[in-house]
């Protein structure tokens, strides 16, 4: 993994830095779109010597250079999500849990939808929906 961090810092042209790597690595092994505060439990428990000020600053560079998205719950948390390809998320309003949902066909729809249904000055650049619902594991 610390090949693959470097080289996705490098191919945005951003300076490769131990701090960089680490936080960057961490939000990609927690993978549950974590909040800046559990971003920072890791860093502090993994890399003590990263200060709380380096993580914030950090997750904005990465969020700028578009290594990262935010994604911000229905409890207005902001969350940081390394999955950059299309994708929808499935909303627990119960647990704040977030999962990535991905449907090619819903896609496909929604676009289809909109390139025939066209938003007066509008320019739709990208589709992201949250579906709120609550996860349950008997439900199939």
């Amino acid at each position: 993994m610390p090949n693959f961090s470097r080289e996705k810092l490098k191919e945005k042209g951003m300076k490769v830095t131990p701090q960089r790597v680490a936080i960057y690595e961490a939000i990609v092994k927690l993978n549950n779109h974590p909040t800046a505060e559990i971003v920072i439990d890791y860093i502090k428990a993994n890399h003590p010597n990263i200060s709380v000020g380096t993580v914030y600053k950090v997750l904005d560079s990465l969020v700028e250079n578009e290594l990262l998205k935010k994604v911000k719950t229905e409890k207005d948390i902001m969350r940081y999500d390394a999955v950059l390809s299309n994708h929808h998320h499935l909303y627990c309003a119960e647990t704040d849990r977030i999962e990535d949902y991905e449907d090619e066909k819903l896609n496909h729809l929604i676009n289809e939808h909109f390139s025939k249904h066209r938003i007066k000055n509008f320019k739709v650049q990208e589709i992201k929906l949250q579906i709120t619902g609550k996860f349950n594991h008997n439900i199939k």
